[in-house]
Formats: C-alpha cells, structure tokens, sequence
C-alpha cells in the first residue's frame, strides 16, 4: 500500500514539471517591434511555471479581426487587444492592463514638414480642424469619433502609413510606445513625430483568451496581481526598452494635452485600482 502511495505521488510530481504534460498557451508572432511587449511579458509571467508552455502559432502577423476570430476556433490561446464592449462580448478579458493605460495617451504620427500646421493647435476645438486616421475595427476609432474628431477609418494597419503620407488625412494618433519604431520601419515615408500635443483618454490594453477559458485567464489575473503587488510588474515595465525609450523622448512635460472620454469602456473596468494604471504627472517629474 505504502509503495502504491509512494508511486501515485511520483506520477504526481512528474505530471506536474514534465514539459511533454505542460499546457499549451499559443501566441500569434509578429513582426511589429510595438506588438512584441505582450509576448515578452508572458514570458516573465510564465518562465519558472513548468505546468505551462508557450508556443509560437502556426499563424504569423495576423490582423486583430482574424486573431480574435482563431482564439474563438481554438488555434490560439491568448492575445492583447485594446478593449472596447463589443470585445469583452466575443472573448474573454483578463482585467488588468498590461500597459498601465499607456495605450490611451496619444501622440501624433505627421507627414514631415507639417510640425507648423500642429504647433497652431492651442485648443480642442483647433484640432478639430484635421483629420486622423485609424484601423476601422479598432477601440480607439469609436473614441475619436464620440469626441467629434474627424477620422478616417482604414481597413488595414499598413495602408495607414501609406494613405498618411499621400494626404488621405493629417495625423495618425499613436499611443507613446509605438510611434518612434513605426516610423524607423518605414523611413522612405518622411514622417515623423509631432512634438507638442497629447491626447489622453481611458483605454486598457488586456491579455484575452476565449470565453471557456477560465483556468488560465485566473492563473494570469493571479500572476499579474502577485508581480504589481511585489513591484516586479513595475520594474518590468519602466525597464522594458521599448518602454523607457519613449519616455525619454516623448517630452511629456512639454506637450499641450487634451483629455476626451471613453464611452466604450465596461463598467467593469478597474479604473479605481490606481495600482494599475500610469499618472501622468509621475512622468513629467
């Protein structure tokens, strides 16, 4: 008896740390230097968890529209997007957010020699004057739209670039991490940075698996609370390089802000929790 006790309590320890019994969690690579912090941050979350294992897709460089679609079907297991109502109806949302609501402060992609036309913008109101463009299935398209801002909806994120530099509209309003790669990508465009404004709203970027998926989505909401809670998320952050980089470029202290609400968040969005999100004047110090 004591052998059979011994051995059931073997096979317990060997299901639990063989890599060969370990779930999979099946992320989407990318090519986009921007879309790679979620990835990098599972890998922290999950790296001494033998009960788990990350593996690349099958799928390379998908749109947000056909990656929530394969995480419905199954072929993948998690991804980040910025959330809106319609989401939290489709998939699974794991609520705390991973970029500390870095994805609502907004700076501006511009065609190059525009920086005159944007260092006239003294108020909303004189913003208004141009147009932005954004992804036509994005969070961020309805935000604009509510606030009045003439926008352009673009049915794919490349083109975005493309039909900025051509004239299709004036600005493409990027949150702080993603403009300085996007641009360095695409040298042969001429556009750049605008230096002095900020558009700021409430916008959560989430981690989100499919809606049956309740064991992991509590195993990363667990994960996330214990390294917020001990620091670690916030050390991670700060010293993500795709992170601090912006930050020391963006000249936040600097910039004329204007502040515009988010009509699509859930009333189940964590906005009290100030652990989870970033203060703005903690930058300008």
């Amino acid at each position: 008896m004591r052998f059979m006790k011994n051995l059931f309590f073997a096979m317990c320890i060997l299901f639990a740390v063989n890599p060969a019994f370990a779930k999979d969690i099946v992320y989407v690579e990318t090519s986009e230097a921007k879309d790679k912090y979620h990835i990098d941050l599972l890998k922290f979350l999950f790296k001494d968890d033998a009960n788990y294992q990350l593996k690349i897709s099958k799928f390379t460089n998908l749109s947000y529209d056909r990656t929530k679609a394969e995480i419905e079907e199954g072929n993948v297991t998690i991804a980040a997007f910025a959330t809106d109502t319609e989401i939290e109806k489709r998939l699974r949302p794991i609520r705390i957010p991973i970029l500390k609501g870095l994805l609502g402060h907004r700076v501006f992609i511009i065609r190059g020699d525009d920086q005159a036309r944007f260092s006239t913008v003294e108020s909303f109101s004189d913003l208004l004057r141009y147009k932005a463009g954004q992804g036509r299935s994005w969070a961020d398209t309805a935000v604009l739209q509510n606030a009045g801002i003439p926008t352009v909806p673009v049915l794919k994120y490349p083109n975005l670039f493309y039909m900025l530099e051509g004239g299709r509209f004036d600005y493409f309003p990027r949150a702080l991490h993603e403009p300085f790669s996007e641009i360095a990508a695409r040298p042969e465009l001429g556009l750049a940075v605008e230096k002095e404004l900020m558009l700021v709203y409430p916008l959560a970027l989430y981690l989100f698996v499919a809606r049956d998926n309740t064991e992991l989505a509590q195993v990363i909401t667990d994960k996330l609370n214990a390294k917020i809670e001990s620091g670690e998320f916030d050390e991670f952050f700060f010293n993500y390089p795709l992170i601090k980089d912006v930050l020391n470029k963006v000249n936040v202290q600097s910039r004329r802000v204007f502040r515009i609400d988010n009509p699509n968040l859930s009333p189940e969005t964590p906005l009290e929790n100030k652990s989870y999100w970033l203060n703005l004047e903690d930058l300008s110090e």
